[in-house]
């Protein structure tokens, strides 16, 4: 990658998880990362950690919810690297689980905030910043429950990562004059904290998943890290407005 060390990635949502996974990948590829998240002691703590294999980092405390926060701080790191290179829209998740009976419009708005108006709102901000970039993209995330709805409760959930999958293509047709490509992933099972709860009050729940995933085995952070660290790149550079499943297959039945 030429000029490698210039390139600019943001990364929300970066502390812990896919997030931190996707930051250290792009890192050893050559990429400035910056982290965001709303957990600023982690955030430093992983800064440190991926400085300590030497990769240059920087953390951005900020909700991806907050229009004016988020606003305000990618303009910050706009200004001060002169471009963005990638915005990985990584921030989001379930936000609990609610059947439509009794859901409130609190809860269905905090979903929905959390997972599509976060996306909007950082593509939205980083946009003028990715026009000065070099080979610019911007890679969202998506779900199974966007296809399938989602388990019980989780229909909200599905329904915003719907909207995400949406958004991903009309981004790309908004944004292909300026040469930006937009993609997003879509993980399947992935071994993190975002199922810390199940794993300690039903593991055998937890543990009977893999048997619904072809390759037999749940997804680790890095299955997805690999498949962003593509999409940014080069060898990506005639896809745009794609959604790639990484799943191992899930949901196909065995």
């Amino acid at each position: 990658m030429s000029n490698s060390k210039e390139k600019i990635a943001l990364i929300t949502g970066a502390t812990g998880g896919i997030g931190f996974a996707v930051a250290k990948r792009l890192g050893k590829d050559g990429f400035t990362v910056i982290l965001n998240g709303i957990e600023d002691e982690a955030g430093a703590q992983r800064v440190k950690e991926l400085e300590a294999e030497g990769i240059t980092a920087e953390y951005y405390g900020f909700d991806v919810t907050d229009e004016n926060a988020v606003n305000s701080n990618i303009k910050k790191i706009g200004e001060k690297y002169g471009k963005i290179d990638a915005l990985i829209n990584n921030a989001g998740g379930l936000g609990g689980r609610s059947r439509f009976e009794e859901m409130t419009t609190e809860f269905y708005r905090s979903v929905m905030a959390l997972n599509l108006d976060s996306t909007f709102f950082a593509s939205r901000a980083a946009i003028p910043f990715l026009k000065k970039g070099d080979s610019p993209t911007i890679i969202n995330y998506t779900s199974i429950a966007a296809w399938n709805a989602g388990g019980p409760g989780a229909g909200i959930y599905g329904t915003s990562k719907a909207g995400v999958h949406a958004i991903t293509r009309a981004l790309a047709k908004d944004l292909a004059e300026y040469g930006i490509r937009v993609n997003a992933v879509s993980p399947g099972t992935i071994d993190t904290p975002f199922h810390t709860q199940i794993k300690s009050t039903k593991p055998e729940v937890f543990a009977s998943w893999k048997n619904n995933i072809l390759l037999g085995r749940l997804g680790q952070p890095e299955d997805v890290a690999s498949v962003v660290s593509f999409l940014v790149s080069d060898d990506a550079a005639f896809l745009t407005a794609e959604t790639i499943q990484v799943g191992g297959g899930q949901g196909l039945g065995i």
